[in-house]
């Protein structure tokens, strides 16, 4: 299988958009994309000047299925690769061991997540091969 898979981003779950956002432009980095998750969550992307390298920042309302309380070690969201052969990525992912934890089409782009061996997630993105059904999320594991 030939590898035109990109490491683009590191996504880190955050308990203010705002306070965070304030924090990484103080810093240096870039706003690049922005956005809305159905369930009212929001992202922004972030670029720090001579990296290609993104930070995502996601947050999770009360209300979103997908909130959680924090604690140690709960701020780490997600690491995002992209593939244009998205199901080539997704089988590799599988051999490694990894397991699937949810698959999502949205618009022309299919978005599958899966963990490591510790419950750490993973996200495969890249164009969408036709309809896919939206599968059940795992709870995401509580740090030790």
């Amino acid at each position: 299988m030939t590898r035109p898979i990109r490491f683009l981003y590191t996504g880190l779950r955050v308990r203010s958009l705002e306070r965070s956002l304030a924090f990484y432009r103080r810093l240096g980095f870039r706003v690049v994309a922005q956005g809305t998750i159905d369930h009212g969550g929001k992202w922004v992307h972030l670029r720090f000047p001579g990296s290609h390298h993104r930070l995502e920042l996601n947050y999770y309302p009360p209300k979103s299925r997908y909130y959680r309380p924090f604690g140690p070690g709960e701020e780490f969201d997600h690491f995002g690769f992209y593939s244009p052969r998205i199901d080539d990525w997704l089988r590799l992912a599988r051999r490694a061991g990894a397991k699937r934890a949810l698959d999502i089409v949205e618009g022309k782009s299919r978005i599958a997540y899966f963990t490591d061996p510790d419950g750490n997630w993973l996200e495969g993105f890249g164009r969408s091969g036709g309809r896919r059904r939206r599968r059940p999320v795992r709870r995401r594991p509580r740090a030790a």
